[in-house]
């Protein structure tokens, strides 16, 4: 029998909401300058408004981990992108600071279900071995977006208004919802798009593909909330918390780019928005293709050395390293040439092993993958609060970003160190055999 490929049209729809969550979240970096001119904002409410993303972040994703393991990352997730088309209504109605702050706040909380419902359904619709790959592929519409996404904003921008603009992001987010929940099944068995031989291969856990008598992975099969014994495991696994400080430091660099990037642009070096939406292109871009590159190579090293420490927190470890370097020159020059150049490698590095940390959470624990990627995610939402937040006033106090750049590069220099020391997934991964 001929195998069908739908875990791959899965892998899209993931790949889709993923890219329009971060044009979403997004969007408002760009539109802050006139926000602030139209509702009469200062650089500290900019920053506090930035910062309330990550807040309503914090509160859901955690618990959105255990709710797609309860629950399924079907109905999570439709949910999840209902209310966040609505945020996104309600920011192009805001009026004032108030109003935009808690569109914020709740365009935090719906998002905050979105990587641990992704992270679920690739943990039971994909087969080990391809893993990496799929959450790369998946993951990769983060960098695109933010590529294409600033030029396509700003010439919104510059066509309509904000107002306008979130508008139609508004319904772009609200055409994804029924594609997903009519075509999207939590358990590949009830698809009417799966055949039986794709079904023995999702399932099958041997990195090399085609053995028949290796053992079910675990799929599908939802769980109950979490029991303190797991909790626990999940809370002082040592990669895992190591995993967790990585993903915090990535978040703290993401988010610092991805909200302050276009504003530094345009103080630092007098450039108007259409020229900000295109100088930006070039981070975001490298970081995809190293993204989608990186997440191949991990399943390369993976299948090649059969050592996990090997195929994530080596990956891990260099990538940050390379991040944390590349900001100093960007901190201490005045050269426009020399910050889009460190400004691209440190975002392409800081992003390229995406992949890996997701796929650590499914190595080390899949029968709690979701929820696993819950608590990482949870740190990731504190770095989305802080960055923005610590940025806007440092600005407030010395009007450079100076002082910012410089503490990037000390968290991911600590970063590194912790995963060299504590990341050991092959040492710290749950027995096949256990039960959630």
């Amino acid at each position: 029998m001929t195998r069908t490929r739908y875990r791959w049209f899965i892998v899209f729809l993931l790949f889709a909401i993923t890219g329009v969550n971060y044009i979403d979240r997004a969007a408002i970096s760009y539109a802050i300058p006139a926000m602030q001119r139209d509702l009469g904002l200062s650089p500290g409410d900019a920053g506090t408004i930035l910062g309330a993303f990550g807040l309503g972040y914090a509160l859901t994703t955690l618990f959105g981990g255990f709710a797609v393991d309860r629950y399924g990352a079907r109905i999570v997730l439709t949910v999840a992108a209902v209310l966040w088309s609505l945020s996104i209504g309600m920011t192009a109605l805001a009026s004032g600071f108030a109003v935009l702050y808690a569109a914020r706040v709740l365009l935090g909380v719906s998002e905050g279900p979105n990587f641990p419902a992704l992270t679920g359904a690739v943990s039971n619709w994909l087969s080990p071995h391809e893993r990496a790959t799929a959450l790369a592929n998946a993951l990769f519409a983060v960098p695109l977006a933010l590529a294409v996404g600033g030029p396509i904003v700003t010439q919104m921008l510059g066509w309509l208004d904000w107002r306008y603009t979130f508008t139609a992001l508004f319904v772009l987010s609200a055409a994804w919802v029924p594609v997903w929940y009519f075509l999207f099944r939590d358990d590949p068995a009830e698809s009417r798009f799966v055949n039986s031989a794709e079904l023995a291969h999702i399932r099958s856990s041997d990195t090399k593909e085609g053995d028949p008598s290796a053992p079910p992975a675990p799929h599908a099969a939802l769980k109950s909330w979490p029991e303190p014994g797991v909790l626990r495991t999940l809370l002082t696994n040592r990669t895992l918390l190591a995993n967790y400080w990585a993903f915090f430091v990535f978040g703290y660099f993401l988010f610092f780019f991805m909200t302050w990037l276009p504003s530094y642009l345009e103080r630092k070096y007098g450039l108007n928005l259409q020229t900000v939406g295109l100088f930006t292109v070039l981070p975001w871009l490298s970081a995809a293709i190293l993204l989608w590159l990186f997440g191949r190579w991990s399943d390369y090293l993976l299948k090649t050395t059969g050592r996990l420490r090997v195929a994530r927190s080596y990956l891990i470890a260099g990538s940050q390293l390379v991040a944390a370097l590349a900001v100093i020159p960007v901190a201490l020059t005045d050269d426009l040439t020399v910050a889009i150049a460190g400004i691209t490698v440190a975002v392409a590095a800081s992003m390229g092993a995406n992949a890996a940390y997701y796929a650590v959470n499914v190595d080390i624990v899949p029968h709690r993958a979701a929820t696993a990627l819950g608590i990482m995610d949870f740190a990731f939402a504190i770095a989305g609060f802080l960055a923005p937040a610590i940025t806007g006033w440092v600005l407030n106090l010395r009007g450079s970003f100076a002082d910012g750049f410089l503490l990037m590069t000390a968290l991911a220099l600590s970063s590194v160190l912790v995963v060299l020391l504590f990341h050991h997934p092959d040492r710290d991964q749950e027995s096949p055999t256990a039960k959630a």
